[in-house]
């Protein structure tokens, strides 16, 4: 199952699209970030929590077409080996 992230995710809409991506959390193994434009760092947060659900499911979890924006505020954070960015 492939999820596709809005347009914007920012503080106020992180923890309602966490939430859904968890519950879809067997079937998630694509999030494609195409539409993402209007962000900040707790999109990573986000997909974080995604990722290691996914770990813990014993499969991966696969980030497509992550703006540069993205691969920057991950590799500043650190995280951008975790999630394949």
């Amino acid at each position: 199952m492939s999820f596709l992230l809005p347009k914007t995710v920012t503080q106020e809409t992180a923890l309602q699209l966490q939430k859904e991506g968890l519950l879809n959390a067997p079937q998630l193994r694509v999030v494609n970030c195409a539409l993402l434009e209007d962000f900040d760092s707790t999109v990573l947060t986000v997909l974080l929590a995604w990722q290691k659900k996914a770990q813990a499911d014993g499969h991966s979890l696969s980030v497509e077409q992550a703006p540069e924006k993205l691969k920057v505020l991950a590799n500043v954070y650190g995280v951008s080996a975790l999630l394949g960015l």
